[in-house]
C-alpha cells in the first residue's frame, strides 16, 4: 500500500492526525503540502501577512517533526484540484487522505478532486478533526441545523462523543525514492512579498504545546473570571493553533476535560461555541456572503470613506475601539472583548457594513477562520443566528471602564493616553484642556448618544420593529 497524506493547512501536526496515524500502519506513506496559488501567490499572501508568517513556520515546524519521525514533508506548487491527481497517478498511489474542510470552497475543492481521483479509481479517504463534532452530525428534531446555540449546546452534551486524541506515530517509513522532480521549497516570507512581524505568535506543533501547558498551568482555573478582562492575560491563546491545527480540538477538549470549575467549563463551552460556527457554516454555505436573518439583506449601511479609515486606522476617538484596531495590525491579535466593542462600533455607531469590518479581520488576524470570524462579524451587527439584539449597543466608554479598570489595555495601543489616569482615559474628550492637547489624540469622530440614536432609528424603520430599546 502507498498512501499520499495530504496536509492542508488546518491539521499542521503529527499528533492526533488521522490520516497519517492510520497511514503509519501501511508500507508506504507520502506526506504532501501544496502550495495553491489561491493562497500562496504573492499577491493572495499579501493579503493575509500574519496567517502567512504563522502557517509557514508551522510547515517548517511540521517538516521538522516529520524528519524526526523518519519521513520528510514533500511540497509540490501548483492548483491542489491538478497537482493531487497528478500526483496521486504519477506516484502509483492507493489512496489519498486528509482532514476534511467544512468552508464551501473546500467541499467544492474537495468534491473535484474526489470525481478526479474516482476516474484513477484512487479512494479518496476524507477524516474528522477540525471540529469536536463532525459538521452535519447535531440536527434538532426536524432533522435541521440549529438556530440557536443553547439547544446546540444540549445536543452536544447529549450526543458528541469526543473520542481520546491519537498519539504520534513512533516512526514512519522513508518517502519513497522514485518520486521524480517535483518538489519545491518551503518560501520565505521575502519572497512572497511580506516584511516578517516579530510580534506574532511563532508557529508550529512546539509552540502550540508551550501555550497550552502555560494556560493550564495558569490561566484555565481563573478564565470564566479574566477571559473578558481587557488589560490581562486572561484567555488561552490557542485559536491561531486550532486554525492552523497546530493542535487539535480535541487534545485540548481532553486536556480541559481533565480540571474541573468554573474557569474549565466556561472554556469548554467557547469551544462548543467554535464548533456551533463551523456546523452553522457547513449547513450555510452563504453566510460568507448573506446575513443570517434575511431581512439585513438590504439594510441601509452607510458608506462613510473618512468613518472607515478612522475605525481600520485607531483613529476614532474612542480609546478601546482604536486600541483593537492597532492591536490588531500590529499583533495579529485582538482581545475578544475589544473585537467584540469594535465590531458593534463600526456596525451600529458609524452605520458601516459588518462585511468591511469582517474582511478587514481576516486580513490581518493570524488566527483568521472564516466560520468564526464570520460568526463573531454577524452577532455583533444583530444579524447573525443567535446574535445580541439589534437594539443592544456596546458603549465603548462603559465596556472601557469595565473590563480595562485601569486603563492599560489603552495605554498600552494608545500611547498618546498614557499620562490619562483612569479617571479620564476612557473619555479623553472630557479631561483638562491643557492634557488633551498634549496628548493630540483625536476628538470622537461620533457622539456616541446620537450616533446610538440615529442607528436604532434606521433599523427600527428597516426591521419594523417595536422592540423595547435595552
Amino acid at each position: 500500500m502507498r498512501t499520499l497524506v495530504w496536509f492542508r493547512g488546518k491539521d499542521l501536526r503529527v499528533t492526533d492526525h488521522a490520516p497519517l496515524h492510520e497511514a503509519a500502519a501501511v508500507v508506504e506513506v507520502i506526506p504532501v503540502f501544496v502550495l495553491d496559488p489561491f493562497f500562496f501567490a504573492p499577491e493572495r499572501a499579501q493579503e493575509l501577512p500574519h496567517r502567512m508568517q504563522f502557517l509557514l513556520e508551522s510547515l517548517h515546524s511540521l517538516a521538522a517533526n516529520l524528519a524526526h519521525l523518519g519521513s520528510r514533508l514533500v511540497v509540490v506548487s501548483g492548483r491542489s484540484v491538478e497537482v493531487i491527481p497528478r500526483l496521486a497517478e504519477q506516484w502509483q498511489v492507493d489512496r489519498v487522505a486528509a482532514q476534511r474542510w467544512s468552508e464551501p470552497f473546500g467541499i467544492e475543492r474537495d468534491r473535484r478532486i474526489a470525481k478526479a481521483l474516482d476516474r484513477l479509481r484512487v479512494p479518496f479517504d476524507l477524516h474528522e478533526g477540525e471540529t469536536l463534532a463532525p459538521p452535519g452530525s447535531l440536527l434538532n428534531q426536524s432533522g435541521r441545523m440549529f438556530g440557536v446555540f443553547t439547544p446546540f449546546a444540549r445536543a452536544f452534551s447529549r450526543e458528541a462523543f469526543i473520542a481520546a486524541p491519537l498519539p504520534a506515530p513512533k516512526s514512519l517509513p522513508p518517502v519513497p525514492a522514485d518520486l521524480g522532480r517535483m518538489e519545491t521549497q518551503i518560501p520565505s516570507l521575502e519572497a512572497l512579498g511580506i516584511q516578517p512581524n516579530e510580534r506574532l505568535q511563532p508557529g508550529g506543533e512546539k509552540a502550540a504545546r508551550g501555550r497550552l501547558k502555560a494556560f493550564l498551568d495558569s490561566g484555565l482555573e481563573g478564565y470564566s473570571d479574566t477571559r473578558n478582562r481587557m488589560d490581562l492575560e486572561g484567555t488561552s491563546r490557542l485559536s491561531a493553533d486550532l486554525k492552523f491545527g497546530t493542535l487539535s480540538a480535541r487534545s485540548l477538549w481532553h486536556a480541559v476535560a481533565e480540571r474541573d470549575g468554573a474557569g474549565p467549563r466556561a472554556y469548554r463551552n467557547e469551544l462548543v461555541w467554535r464548533d456551533f460556527a463551523h456546523h452553522l457554516l457547513w449547513h450555510r454555505p452563504d453566510l460568507l456572503t448573506q446575513p443570517f436573518r434575511p431581512e439585513f439583506q438590504t439594510f441601509p449601511w452607510r458608506e462613510d470613506a473618512g468613518a472607515w479609515t478612522a475605525w481600520h486606522d485607531g483613529q476614532t476617538g474612542f480609546p478601546v475601539v482604536d486600541a483593537a484596531a492597532r492591536q490588531l495590525q500590529a499583533t495579529g491579535f485582538v482581545h475578544n472583548r475589544a473585537r467584540m466593542v469594535a465590531a458593534s462600533f463600526l456596525a451600529k455607531q458609524l452605520l458601516t457594513s459588518y462585511q468591511w469590518g469582517e474582511a478587514h479581520y481576516m486580513k490581518w488576524l493570524t488566527d483568521g477562520d472564516w466560520a468564526n470570524n464570520n460568526s463573531g462579524w454577524q452577532w455583533s451587527a444583530g444579524c447573525g443566528c443567535d446574535a445580541q439584539p439589534w437594539f443592544r449597543i456596546f458603549n465603548p466608554v462603559l465596556q472601557g471602564e469595565k473590563f480595562d479598570p485601569l486603563g492599560d489595555y489603552v495605554r498600552t495601543w494608545v500611547p498618546e493616553l498614557g499620562d490619562f489616569d483612569a479617571k479620564w482615559i476612557h473619555q479623553p474628550w472630557a479631561a483638562p484642556a491643557a492634557l488633551r492637547q498634549r496628548s493630540h489624540y483625536p476628538e470622537p469622530i461620533v457622539d456616541h448618544p446620537a450616533a446610538r440614536a440615529r442607528f436604532l432609528t434606521v433599523a427600527k424603520a428597516h426591521l419594523g420593529s417595536t422592540t423595547t430599546q435595552a
